[in-house]
């Protein structure tokens, strides 16, 4: 028996198949081979059409199945990890209304903070645990006051890990997991904040029924089966947004563990027991997937919108054949890239910046004595300083790191960087070869067998390696100290 995994990304559709009792990964297919296109009409917007991860959806599942030469009616169980933080309209008979306002999409921070400044202090950190900010819930108000016609049609608002849910069973429903990374939930009262709501003239009928994180969502429908090539009434197990999923595929649960990715955007995503935040205007807490209002497991979270996506820049404009060779020729500098430094904050409004948009940029670039190599290197560097950065704020807020995770793959790969974040962190990283579309296969098995028969299964077959400080990093030290102060005079002008 099996189970598939779906990541539905901004840049592409992963899908994972697993063994269903031992959790061993068969094959992972990524949909398209090219990475999607993000629209953006106008300076700040980021969109995408649903139905393009739907279509990649049922491609990469036919594809997947065809090579792996399984019997679908040995898949017993489906889950599903996604991009947090978009927003997805459909009107009564399903179809989107327009395209998902997706992540990294920065046209509501005035509203957030016009939100922000309104709003009780108290209430925002006792209730909300963070400001509405420029995420869902600050969306939809944009869409409410700038796209009338659009809004009076509205029959759900869903996230996109919602709306593909609603692909595959025909039933449209989201969880509090998603709710809370929308900021509509009231952790104090443990229901859709009703003030909020009022503040923002959203109506509750428009929010879908709420089911759990693990368990019986749905079953494929039909017409899903015809479009995917998947049997019918195969159940729909779990859903999560990508970070706390991410975390979950790591086997990070307790508090001081941290979860760590640099894919498109870089995040630290950490375990925390307190229902309080103090910089609810930089981080953001959510319900972890292991949430229950008798047992709160909040993921602390903080994201760098520009670093990945830096990297790809600056690879598609070397026009170098591959993100290898960036990573061999940043390999051939030495840390503190020669004074050169980078600030990768080139796609959106950073939330740890206090929602400012600085636009990526260079400082100290000599032309007699820097090459492609310390392009490279100053990248990968800049990318950990950004997220380094961000880690002293979580630091702030009482973190004491126990456990740093992170998965084999996209920054991670680079030698460079994860021994850059090693070194400024102080603490060894694991390497786990695990993936969010993995991850969300696997998770099936916890409705089954639980979180135990889990862990014991990501502990016992992923680790890769163990990343460890090096004693002699006084230029990364001194120049991420240079790259802050740079920063901090920048955004406090």
């Amino acid at each position: 028996m099996y189970y598939l995994g779906y990541d539905i990304g901004s840049s592409s559709i992963k899908v994972a198949l697993i063994e269903a009792e031992s959790g061993k990964t068969i094959d992972i297919h990524k949909e398209p081979a090219m990475e999607m296109p993000i629209e953006s009409p106008r300076k700040g917007w980021a969109e995408q059409d649903p139905d393009l991860w739907w279509n990649y959806v049922c491609i990469g599942t036919q594809k997947l199945l065809k090579k792996c030469a399984v019997d679908k009616k040995e898949i017993t169980g489906i889950g599903i990890a996604y991009q947090m933080h978009g927003l997805v309209l459909t009107d009564k008979e399903g179809n989107p209304l327009r395209n998902a306002i997706i992540w990294c999409d920065s046209r509501a921070v005035d509203i957030g903070e016009q939100a922000a400044a309104d709003l009780e202090g108290e209430f925002c950190t006792s209730h909300l645990l963070n400001t509405p900010g420029n995420f869902t819930a600050s969306k939809l108000k944009w869409v409410k006051e700038n796209e009338p016609d659009i809004y009076s049609q509205i029959n759900y608002f869903m996230l996109p890990g919602d709306y593909i849910a609603g692909k595959f069973t025909n039933v449209t429903s989201t969880t509090i997991s998603g709710l809370t990374e929308g900021i509509f939930w009231d952790f104090k009262e443990e229901k859709l904040s009703a003030h909020l709501l009022h503040y923002y003239g959203i109506q509750k009928e428009i929010f879908p029924p709420i089911v759990p994180t693990f368990g019986m969502q749905g079953t494929v429908s039909a017409q899903a089966a015809r479009e995917t090539g998947l049997t019918e009434g195969i159940p729909l197990l779990y859903r999560a947004g990508d970070q706390p999923n991410n975390a979950l595929s790591l086997n990070v649960f307790s508090p001081g563990e941290i979860a760590m990715t640099g894919g498109t955007s870089a995040v630290a995503y950490t375990i925390s027991d307190q229902l309080r935040t103090k910089e609810i205007h930089r981080i953001n807490t959510f319900a972890h997937v292991n949430y229950s209002p008798d047992r709160p497991s909040l993921g602390k979270l903080l994201c760098i919108n520009g670093a990945g996506i830096q990297y790809r820049w600056l690879k598609e404009h070397l026009k170098v054949d591959s993100y290898d060779e960036m990573n061999d020729l940043a390999n051939e500098i030495n840390p503190g890239s020669d004074g050169l430094l980078i600030y990768p904050f080139g796609n959106g409004a950073e939330r740890i910046l206090f929602n400012k948009n600085p636009g990526a940029s260079i400082l100290h670039l000599d032309l007699n004595r820097h090459s492609t190599a310390h392009l490279c290197r100053a990248t990968l560097e800049g990318i950990a300083f950004s997220l380094m950065y961000g880690i002293d704020i979580l630091i702030s807020e009482g973190l004491k790191p126990k456990v740093i995770r992170a998965g084999n793959d996209n920054l991670f790969k680079s030698v460079v960087f994860a021994q850059t974040m090693c070194n400024l962190i102080g603490h060894p990283i694991e390497i786990y070869n695990t993936t969010g579309a993995v991850g969300a296969a696997r998770a099936c098995m916890i409705h089954q067998y639980g979180f135990k028969a889990f862990s014991k299964i990501v502990m016992s077959n992923d680790l890769v390696h163990t990343c460890t400080p090096e004693k002699e990093n006084k230029p990364i030290s001194q120049a991420y100290q240079l790259w802050k102060e740079k920063l901090d005079s920048q955004i406090n002008q």
